[in-house]
């Protein structure tokens, strides 16, 4: 099972990414095996010194009863404090967004987000992606590759 955040890739330039683990509830992680996650406008703040995902929808548990969890939640990422450090400080410079790229089950059976350094990409930046994926497209196309 792996979710990825395609639209993300559109919109940013990423200069790196991270593994981190991310806190669930029993009812969330349940959600996720089913592959029941959006990525709508999703990224990750500071608070305290900890690193937490926001707007990232998680559906409710189908069978869940009263216990069943908030899909909108904030959710603590697990992260060494070399990298918090590392990512508050890049964080902070003009223009850089840390945002969630994918999130996938270790072998383990552990929930795992990959997150994302990217800058913003301009109107010309996108056009210029569009073009590139186009051209790529109609190569392969020609070349049966």
């Amino acid at each position: 099972m792996e979710l990825s955040n395609r639209k993300a890739y559109y919109e940013y330039f990423f200069e790196s990414t991270l593994t981190a683990g991310i806190v669930l509830a029993g009812t969330e992680i349940k959600s996720l095996r089913s592959g029941k996650a959006s990525f709508n406008d999703s990224y990750c703040v500071f608070s305290k010194g900890e690193l937490f995902v926001k707007s990232l929808h998680i559906s409710e548990y189908s069978f869940g009863t009263y216990a069943n969890h908030e899909p909108l939640q904030e959710r603590k990422l697990l992260l060494t404090k070399r990298e918090l450090r590392k990512l508050e400080a890049k964080s902070r410079e003009k223009g850089y967004s840390i945002i969630p790229l994918k999130i996938f089950l270790s072998e383990k059976g552990l929930a795992k987000v990959e997150i994302g350094l990217g800058k913003g990409k301009k109107n010309y930046d996108k056009r210029e992606t569009i073009k590139e994926r186009e051209t790529d497209r109609d190569v392969k196309r020609k070349y049966g590759i």
